[in-house]
């Protein structure tokens, strides 16, 4: 199959996880702000979950902003923050006619109030599509997430609702903030980095990775689709034979 065709229905990931990295970088190397390479970022995500949906995949998680990017300038943090509500205000129609449903996994504390109504307004207003779920990780760290789960299940044993000896790897799973959700059969970051950095720790497990060298703003859908096939022609063991 040549590169760029779109892959075959057989054997498509449920769940593709993306770390979008690259903004910054996409934009300096054109003389531009680091905000144009967020905006182009931002259309870029439409692009991806339109192909994703063509394909098949039922579930598209994107990590937008982690609980480690509240580290840089405060002039790009708000910048940031105010995409959710531009993108949904822009995308929210089309989204809906497509039948894609909305999600959020993050930590909401911290997040503008513009913010969090944004993506608040577009999760009710797609709550009973039935299409592709668009999940974006927004404000979420994977450590944060797994800490607040095991500490709700250490107060659920201490209150006696459970024997600590009887949780399950399932249990643990249900109070994580992907909870409802199958995890990822694929992963992929764009611009070269070969890291989690604190994305999905635990979900990720069996996973397949899939790197590219291509900054988020020039991911297309032929690098998707591109991702895709590789997967395909990998035969995941989950530790057997």
């Amino acid at each position: 199959m040549r590169t760029g065709e779109v892959p075959s229905g057989e054997n498509i990931p449920k769940h593709v996880a993306i770390i979008m990295d690259g903004n910054g970088r996409w934009a300096k190397e054109r003389g531009l702000p680091r905000i144009a390479g967020h905006h182009s970022g931002m259309k870029a995500v439409k692009r991806i979950t339109k192909a994703a949906d063509r394909i098949g995949v039922e579930v598209l998680t994107l990590y937008a902003f982690s609980t480690e990017n509240w580290k840089r300038p405060k002039a790009e943090v708000d910048f940031l923050m105010k995409l959710p509500q531009e993108f949904l205000s822009l995308e929210l129609g089309e989204l809906i006619e497509n039948n894609v449903q909305v999600k959020m996994m993050g930590n909401r504390n911290l997040l503008p109030d513009h913010t969090i109504a944004a993506v608040e307004d577009a999760v009710r207003q797609t709550a009973h599509n039935t299409g592709l779920i668009l999940n974006f990780a927004l404000n979420y760290g994977s450590r944060h997430e797994m800490l607040e789960a095991a500490k709700e299940l250490a107060r659920q044993a201490a209150a006696g609702k459970i024997n600590p000896d009887e949780i399950e790897e399932e249990d643990f799973e249900r109070h994580l903030l992907s909870g409802g959700l199958p995890n990822p059969d694929l992963l992929i970051r764009t611009s070269g980095e070969l890291r989690l950095s604190n994305f999905m720790l635990w979900q990720l497990a069996y996973s397949e990775f899939w790197f590219t060298e291509v900054y988020w703003p020039e991911f297309s859908d032929q690098h998707l689709y591109d991702a895709v096939r590789e997967y395909q022609r990998r035969a995941r063991r989950y530790g057997g034979l």
